[in-house]
């Protein structure tokens, strides 16, 4: 999987046209949504605006374009991630937990970073930016961190199941379903962890892109 590439995505030029519109820099994107400082009152907004213009409104009409739309949006999702367990393995709390938790936090940061390189790769120059996060209300103490590490796996795996349907081309699937599974093994692990069903139904709801907006948006994480 890792030897996907924009060439091999991006045989008609699609994907190179798109992030040559998307040539707007975080400050414009900001501006665009009407936002002049930091602040949540227009959180869903601000994280639209974020995702830039290669990434905000995927449509369900398939194209090399919407797979763009796409991978940008999983790419941020997996920059959230991939910067809550790296500020995760920095605190006392991990430092002092028991094995399993270390386990999970290692191996699981280095997944998520690796998600980070794997898309990156994929989409080259039409790769959004990485914003900052402030995880500080969810790394108070080893409980909050799981919790927040359960909502935050099984979000990222309804997410991927939304998107599923809406790419049009057989490598990105091929990508987006290799993570996909993954994260699907993260979320019963921390479940696991935190003594809840690792697989509590015989299926999984997807969840569309405006609800796992709000949902990431509400939690406050992202700063710009």
């Amino acid at each position: 999987m890792n030897a996907l590439n924009l060439e091999v995505l991006d045989r008609d030029g699609a994907i190179l046209e798109t992030a040559e519109d998307a040539g707007a820099t975080r400050a414009d994107l900001i501006k665009r949504a009407g936002i002049a400082t930091v602040g949540f009152t227009a959180a869903g907004a601000m994280f639209n605006s974020l995702l830039s213009p290669a990434a905000a409104a995927i449509s369900t009409k398939k194209s090399a374009k919407n797979d763009v739309k796409i991978l940008n949006y999983a790419l941020t999702l997996e920059y959230l991630e991939a910067e809550f367990y790296k500020a995760a393995l920095a605190t006392s709390f991990i430092a002092g937990a028991n094995a399993w938790l270390k386990d999970f936090t290692t191996t699981v940061a280095k997944h998520e970073a690796d998600h980070v390189k794997l898309l990156k790769s994929v989409l080259g120059k039409a790769a959004v930016k990485k914003p900052s996060f402030d995880f500080s209300a969810a790394l108070t103490d080893e409980k909050t961190f799981m919790a927040t590490a359960q909502v935050l796996e099984d979000t990222g795996v309804a997410a991927y199941a939304g998107q599923g349907p809406n790419i049009s081309q057989k490598a990105v699937v091929v990508a987006a379903l290799g993570i996909h599974s993954v994260e699907a093994r993260h979320a019963a692990w921390i479940r696991f962890l935190n003594a809840d069903s690792p697989a509590p139904g015989i299926t999984d709801s997807p969840k569309r892109e405006a609800t796992v907006l709000s949902a990431v948006a509400d939690t406050g994480f992202i700063q710009s």
